[in-house]
């Protein structure tokens, strides 16, 4: 969409808001509100945002960036009021001089994902994300009481959920965010919701939008919608599973030929699995995410499979044309940008380097296992120069601080630090 169909749209629907909205370093979402004659201006030479008070981008030159709406992220926010509407712009984040700043996940993102068009590759990214709808106390805060007791798959009346899932695929449709599938997951008020496979930032900014809607619906029928890894002790955790599927002139690489993986799906794997427990940091950043990732049945094994078990990658359906591997270790609070990021390049790295899937195909019980604790995840991140190589400038350090700050915490008042939490993600 180009710029001046943008003001027209805002002309022609009665907007009289919009929303520019970024993700911080560690993926929250955050926006400003212009009023309609504002936008001109701001889509010509962007709006000056304090940066100094955005986690992970003090580092900015003098403290300040500029926001940059992209003009094809519009969208109106349906649960918004529809007489002086709202829409919303994703933007991208600048210096002052203009140019893009190192620390944006959206530059990261489409860095890597040139990085797959010179070799040759188009990536696609397709998530399934789970999430707990929680009830409510009397004074309107989230409480550990799960809004229904159904498990995987069920219906009503077991399935409370039912209404508050279908108005959130109705609210990303107007969104012009198109799920997959949508259903009650296994612990009690456990939902998901399933995405087809698209270029990655726009996979990326879909998840944003989606994380937003699922708030949004929810706390318009008074639940209150997590994403923690586990919010529930004892229940299931909530996952984000990742899919990656990679095409060579047209052809998906991890659809079976004669019966076999192709070598450079083999290859890619495993880059993956390599890299894995050094960028599980990024994917599993809270340590909460470690409760989930040590629990019976977790997919915290590092080998893969074609079968579901506790392997933390497998190819489903492979010889369909929708087969991938899917990475299902990461869970929903992660930044999506730079873990779509850090799973592209691992996987080019591995075909560049023909690295061999040998090492990891082995059984889940024989597999060696992700990281236990965040301790353990920052250790390995720390000591990784695939990281460093990857992330920009002060980025590492700034996921590092993060996490040793979050460790203390839960050390020192960690039900204080769950309450925060818990109204946070």
């Amino acid at each position: 969409m180009l710029a001046n169909e943008v003001l027209s749209f805002i002309e022609e629907n009665d907007v009289k808001f919009i929303r520019l909205a970024f993700t911080d370093l560690f993926g929250q979402l955050r926006n400003i509100a212009v009023l309609p004659d504002q936008l001109a201006p701001a889509m010509e030479s962007g709006v000056a945002i304090d940066a100094t008070a955005v986690p992970g981008c003090a580092c900015a030159p003098g403290g300040s960036l500029l926001l940059r709406p992209d003009p094809d992220t519009l969208c109106m926010l349906p649960w918004r009021p529809q007489s002086g509407r709202v829409c919303r712009l994703l933007c991208d984040l600048l210096t002052p001089g203009g140019e893009p700043f190192w620390m944006d996940g959206r530059a990261l993102l489409r860095t890597a994902a040139r990085h797959a068009r010179e070799a040759g590759l188009e990536v696609r990214i397709g998530t399934d994300c789970e999430f707990y709808l929680l009830d409510l106390d009397d004074r309107g805060r989230p409480t550990l009481e799960p809004h229904d007791q159904g498990g995987y798959m069920d219906v009503a009346p077991m399935d409370r959920c039912e209404d508050i899932r279908r108005d959130i695929v109705l609210t990303l449709e107007q969104m012009n965010i198109r799920p997959e599938s949508s259903h009650h997951e296994r612990g009690p008020g456990q939902n998901e919701v399933d995405f087809h496979r698209a270029e990655p930032v726009t996979a990326a900014d879909h998840y944003v939008a989606f994380l937003h809607a699922v708030r949004s619906v929810s706390q318009r029928y008074g639940v209150h919608a997590t994403f923690l890894p586990r919010p529930l002790a004892g229940e299931e955790g909530n996952g984000l599973h990742v899919k990656l599927s990679f095409y060579q002139d047209g052809r998906n690489l991890f659809r079976l030929e004669n019966g076999r993986l192709e070598p450079m799906a083999r290859s890619a794997m495993a880059g993956v699995l390599r890299r894995l427990a050094e960028i599980t940091l990024f994917l599993n950043p809270l340590p909460g995410s470690y409760d989930r990732l040590g629990a019976c049945g977790a997919f915290n094994r590092l080998c893969w499979s074609m079968e579901r078990d506790r392997s933390a990658l497998r190819i489903p359906l492979p010889q369909s044309r929708f087969a991938r591997m899917q990475l299902s270790s990461p869970d929903p609070t992660m930044n999506p940008y730079i873990g779509f990021a850090l799973l592209i390049e691992a996987a080019l790295e591995g075909m560049a380097e023909n690295a061999s899937l040998e090492p990891y195909c082995v059984s889940p019980d024989q597999a060696k296992t992700l990281p236990a604790s965040m301790d353990e995840a920052l250790a390995l991140a720390c000591g990784s120069g695939f990281v460093r190589r990857v992330l920009p400038g002060e980025a590492p350090e700034c996921f590092f601080a993060r996490a040793r700050s979050l460790m203390e915490s839960s050390r020192g008042n960690a039900s204080e630090l769950a309450r925060r939490q818990l109204l946070r993600y």
